[in-house]
């Protein structure tokens, strides 16, 4: 049986193809997530002469919300960049693991990595008879898993008023964070056959805007693997000297604007059967992801959301960011902390 141009072993081959996908990518996690315990562990076998060389190096779990900001959702008005058009409901979380390395007082190296889901939904936009009723009526949504590595730098500005900054019993410094990393994403939507029956699909391989089409030179396919920059602030207090909290805003700028799988204009939908084969159940299913409007407008593609019309905004490029809290533990305390605590304040205490 047929149904909607796609047999149901043609479904179950790109269900198929999906999980290899996903098996792959768990792969890559895994082996990834091994790398900071491997890097620690060589650390602490490192010879050392003194137990506060060991102190410099901390290790930590971090927890906590993050949000999509791209082309998808909103709020109202004209489409914008950053918290304007941040939509709490698609909230996610985001965790991880770090590794740090204090080179003096005011500067540390942190290596990270951190899993979640980034989400975003036209539908979530509240219309208000303005210029979102044109991303309302769009009616895209997606969802992508997101693992991300990345080196920063911490830098801490206030140590330089402390009277001793090795002293960190029961103290607060703010810091900076600015980074490089690379991140991967996998942007998926639901495909609905004519029985209403859902399932989610790989976006990227459906070539939604023509990507890397004969006809569409310009457009070539992204990556799912790219680069990013995090950058943020955060807050940092010493329990003691071996534990401490932190709570940071971390945003990360991307350079695709294909997170979510849209960008720039619609193409022909006969376009999709020129490429992937008449009839081709692959190509009825990249029609459907490409163009959802029909849903709101009752079946009818109402004028604006045709072959050439903007489908999203290529000026500005995705972005995600998180707010988290991270619990760091340092290893070995230094031989002279006893006489640094009783002879030595610093500047700010609490």
């Amino acid at each position: 049986m047929v149904v909607n141009g796609i047999s149901p072993k043609l479904l179950k081959n790109n269900t198929r193809t999906m999980n290899q996908h996903r098996h792959k990518g768990h792969v890559l996690s895994t082996i990834l997530a091994v790398l900071p315990f491997a890097l620690l562990v060589l650390l602490m076998t490192l010879p050392s002469n003194t137990l506060k060389a060991q102190s410099k190096f901390e290790f930590g779990v971090n927890i906590g919300p993050s949000n999509f900001l791209g082309d998808l959702g909103g709020t109202q008005g004209k489409g914008q960049t950053f918290l304007k058009d941040n939509n709490v409901q698609m909230t996610k979380l985001m965790k991880g693991l770090f590794a740090s390395y204090a080179v003096n007082p005011y500067i540390g190296i942190r290596a990270a990595i951190n899993f979640g889901l980034l989400e975003g939904a036209d539908s979530v936009i509240q219309g208000a008879g303005g210029l979102e009723e044109a991303r309302l009526v769009r009616n895209q949504h997606f969802r992508s898993p997101l693992f991300e590595a990345n080196i920063s730098a911490e830098l801490y500005p206030t140590a330089i008023f402390e009277y001793d900054a090795t002293d960190v019993v029961h103290k607060i410094r703010p810091y900076g964070i600015i980074g490089v990393g690379v991140f991967h994403f996998n942007p998926q939507a639901q495909y609905v056959d004519n029985s209403g029956a859902k399932q989610w699909v790989d976006l990227h391989g459906l070539r939604t805007e023509g990507q890397g089409m004969p006809n569409y030179t310009n457009r070539k396919q992204y990556n799912l693997t790219q680069v990013n920059v995090p950058y943020g602030v955060g807050v940092k207090y010493f329990v003691s000297e071996t534990f401490n909290i932190s709570f940071e805003i971390v945003n990360r700028m991307t350079f695709t604007d294909y997170i979510d799988d849209v960008s720039t204009s619609y193409i022909d939908p006969q376009d999709f059967y020129n490429y992937f084969g008449s009839g081709s159940a692959k190509a009825a299913m990249a029609a459907q992801m490409s163009n959802k409007s029909d849903v709101v407008t009752g079946g009818l593609n109402r004028s604006g959301y045709s072959a050439g019309d903007q489908r999203g905004n290529a000026v500005n490029n995705d972005a995600y960011y998180a707010s988290t809290l991270k619990f760091g533990f340092k290893f070995g305390r230094s031989r002279n902390s006893m006489i640094v605590r009783n002879t030595r304040c610093p500047f700010i205490r609490f």
